[in-house]
């Protein structure tokens, strides 16, 4: 049995033990290298799924998306789409209806791969509307990892360039444990609901003194 939370402190990550991917991952950089790791990926039952674009610090700034994570259990796929595009073999994978892929806010890693070439996604599950299920309702990835696995998945390379001519190892780990996290989410989620065996403990309600604080004034 464990303790899941309704909201929680971003405040508590930063005591967590760190996680990160320990698997194999490959950086994709031609369009033949994106046909054979599509090959791969396609014999996989559950993909995690993720994507990264190059932080826009003007107004009016617009970049598109640089890189796309697919992992499975021990291995991941980090296309950089900056190189190689949206080739015939990624449109499939992500049109694809017979594997189950994984991710959270996915809407707007579909706004954001669109831009670049239009496709109809496949089999997708929004780990936002899962997690929502058990009652959970902070569900950013770091806050579900945390909630779910006691652990924290470092957020130090988002705001890196993604568009660099080479990622960092650095860069690199930070893109694959996100994919991979989602596959983790996932299954501790099924597992979850599936037993039964997790309490929801709920947020505090305010106290009437700190609602007449928050009240907006006449």
């Amino acid at each position: 049995m464990i303790t899941i939370k309704e909201r929680y402190d971003k405040k508590e990550i930063n005591n967590l033990p760190r996680v990160r991917f320990e698997g194999r991952v490959f950086t994709v950089l031609t369009v033949q290298e994106a046909d054979k790791a599509v090959d791969y990926l396609m014999r996989q039952p559950l993909l995690g799924f993720d994507t990264e674009t190059r932080p826009t610090f003007r107004r009016g700034q617009v970049h598109l998306v640089a890189l796309l994570q697919v992992s499975t259990p021990d291995t991941a796929f980090l296309f950089r789409l900056n190189r190689i595009g949206l080739p015939p073999s990624v449109i499939r994978l992500l049109e694809d209806n017979s594997i189950t892929k994984v991710g959270l806010s996915l809407h707007d890693d579909f706004l954001m791969l669109r831009k670049r070439q239009n496709f109809t996604p496949g089999t997708f599950i929004e780990l936002q509307h899962e997690a929502k299920d058990l009652g959970i309702v902070d569900m950013s990835l770091q806050k579900l990892y945390a909630n779910l696995y006691g652990e924290k998945i470092s957020k130090s390379q988002q705001l890196s360039n993604w568009e660099a001519d080479v990622l960092s190892e650095a860069q690199k780990s930070y893109a694959a444990t996100d994919a991979w996290a989602c596959v983790k989410i996932y299954e501790k989620i099924c597992e979850l609901k599936h037993n039964g065996e997790f309490t929801l403990e709920k947020s505090p309600l305010e106290s009437p003194e700190e609602s007449s604080h928050n009240a907006l004034p006449d």
